[in-house]
């Protein structure tokens, strides 16, 4: 359709011309047809907005709802799930940075629990998130909270009966959770925690109060 309108036009302009410069041999201006202005602004495309990915600025008190909801259906001390987070945030989290460190590592650790595949897959036996894999831990935060909940859970029903008061069965939970289980009960008959251990209870207890005031939020 534009291309028949602008033959029009053309014929319209050229008889215009012949006209004028027809009459009696006289001599005219001829007529300049109107160049017509073409903008050559390119109009800005639209932005998308977009919100900076959870791992950006990264703090366990973002999760504090997960946190409550899978400590209570494992039957486990809340604050002491969100320390534990607290211990672990020390490495970022950016789920390609967990990927490709775990090309070099023998033995990686994924999601902001920092959960190892045999821990994983012994943990969600039975459990509501059975069918999901640790491969999907670095992009789903709360699949991690749950199976480190749960895990928490398991390894409280392998405490002993008879313990010692050395240390206390959240403490004990949070050594087994970073040395296993074995050292944990171990720990439990009254055995101490070694440097390495120990470092990981004294990182928890400097978190503690810190966890309590994320579960606030």
């Amino acid at each position: 359709m534009a291309k028949r309108w602008a033959w029009v036009a053309v014929g319209v302009l050229v008889a215009g011309v012949w006209a004028a410069c027809s009459d009696d041999g006289a001599t005219t201006k001829p007529v300049t047809a109107p160049v017509p202005t073409v903008s050559t602004t390119v109009p800005a495309k639209p932005t998308a907005t977009t919100s900076k990915p959870w791992y950006d600025d990264y703090d366990p008190a973002h999760f504090a709802a997960d946190v409550r909801r899978y400590a209570k259906q494992a039957g486990i001390n809340p604050q002491l799930l969100m320390a534990i987070l607290y211990n672990e945030s020390y490495k970022p989290h950016d789920p390609k940075f967990e990927r490709q460190w775990a090309e070099v590592d023998s033995d990686p650790a994924f999601g902001i629990a920092n959960m190892h595949k045999p821990a994983f897959d012994e943990t969600k036996r039975g459990r509501p998130f059975a069918k999901r894999k640790w491969e999907e831990l670095p992009d789903n935060p709360a699949l991690a909270i749950q199976a480190a909940a749960w895990h928490l859970h398991d390894l409280a029903r392998r405490l002993p009966a008879d313990r010692s008061d050395l240390y206390t069965k959240d403490e004990l939970l949070a050594l087994g959770y970073n040395a296993g289980g074995g050292n944990m009960r171990i720990f439990a008959r009254g055995r101490k925690a070694g440097a390495q251990a120990q470092s990981y209870l004294d990182r928890l207890h400097g978190n503690w109060a810190k966890s309590a005031e994320a579960l606030e939020s």
